[in-house]
């Protein structure tokens, strides 16, 4: 592994900056659910990308520049892959017609739950390819078949009520089919029940454990430093819940994005298999006498990590480009989500007991 030894006052510093932002954000701005403005949104992206920016910059400056480009090459293909989510986002919210002023609410803590998963599966992910390095080629071929896969595909549609994790939990805590303002729980009759946004943040959660998926892979490809993924994870996803509401209105336009981040993905695939294939032509070329093409080839089996930065953000920077100057046709847009729950929607499965009447 590529692992350097943090000092203590790293990881303290860090999350001493991810929760006195958190705490100012929950306890000063958003005290009471509302619908954040414009100007609100834009501020706290710029905060976001501004703390991850100088974060970076201390990064090095203490630790050194590969371990600045490695924070700096993650920390971009995790918020471009979190950029491409946000319509996924925005078809939850819109599949439970959630009103705008608690999305908020169910996108934070939705965000406070990703920082456990995403450390729960770093170090998984990091401990797997400490025990037994090869792990990394099963994790690159995965990226290439996944970078392949968003190159043929359209987006899945977002089916919650088919989703086998979402039933089971539901199972356990009924749904009541309605939202109690911001309340993710209420109790009625003596029993406690799941509001409509208990569901939305629980569906938010399930799609959070589908990206780690990809994303985590993606990540390790560039480095298997636990302190620069899991630092570079969590800028990218705290960035995500203000970036929701500041590109709502544009993110359909970047069409073209999908296809920069398979890009991405596949690269990021051919990486990390790169080592193999390497030192297995090297060894079929020592066999037939090549030793000085052998040793070429162990020379170049290994891609800098500034020339991974320029691939990301020039795929990147090129997709959205593209989404600009050739726009696609304009889709119907989709109904207003600010509503009461339609009454045909089907919580047979959800809600046993649970009391529905609004």
């Amino acid at each position: 592994m590529n692992e350097i030894a943090y000092p203590w006052w790293a990881w303290i510093g860090f999350a001493t900056v991810i929760f006195a932002a958190l705490a100012i954000d929950l306890g000063l701005f958003n005290r009471k659910s509302h619908a954040p403005s414009y100007k609100e949104t834009l501020g706290w992206s710029v905060a976001w990308v501004s703390m991850a920016l100088i974060f970076n910059a201390v990064i090095f400056w203490q630790f050194g520049s590969i371990k600045g480009y490695e924070f700096l090459t993650g920390y971009l293909i995790e918020l471009s892959l979190s950029i491409d989510n946000l319509f996924v986002f925005l078809l939850i919210f819109t599949y439970f017609q959630t009103p705008k002023k608690y999305q908020h609410r169910a996108l934070f803590w939705g965000v406070f739950a990703a920082l456990v998963m995403r450390l729960v599966a770093i170090f998984v992910g990091t401990t797997l390819v400490e025990m037994f390095n090869p792990v990394l080629y099963i994790f690159g071929a995965f990226l290439i078949y996944t970078g392949i896969k968003m190159f043929r595909e359209d987006e899945a549609e977002i089916e919650p009520d088919k989703n086998p994790f979402v039933r089971l939990v539901t199972r356990f805590i009924p749904i009541v089919k309605r939202y109690e303002g911001d309340k993710f729980l209420i109790k009625e009759n003596g029993k406690t029940y799941g509001t409509l946004l208990l569901l939305v943040l629980i569906v938010i959660n399930v799609i959070d454990l589908v990206f780690a998926v990809d994303s985590i892979p993606a990540i390790l490809g560039i480095t298997t430093d636990r302190f620069i993924v899991y630092t570079s994870n969590v800028f990218a996803i705290m960035g995500l819940r203000t970036f929701f509401f500041l590109l709502l209105t544009v993110v359909e336009k970047f069409h073209f994005l999908r296809y920069g981040l398979a890009f991405v993905l596949t690269f990021i695939g051919v990486k990390m298999v790169l080592p193999l294939i390497g030192d297995t032509a090297a060894y079929l070329l020592n066999q037939s006498g090549n030793t000085s093409l052998a040793e070429t080839v162990h020379h170049y089996e290994h891609i800098p990590i500034n020339v991974s930065l320029g691939v990301v953000i020039v795929s990147i920077a090129l997709s959205i480009v593209l989404s600009l100057v050739f726009p696609q046709e304009r889709k119907e847009k989709i109904g207003d989500y600010e509503t009461d729950i339609e009454e045909d929607y089907d919580f047979s499965d959800y809600n046993n007991d649970a009391p529905n009447q609004k």
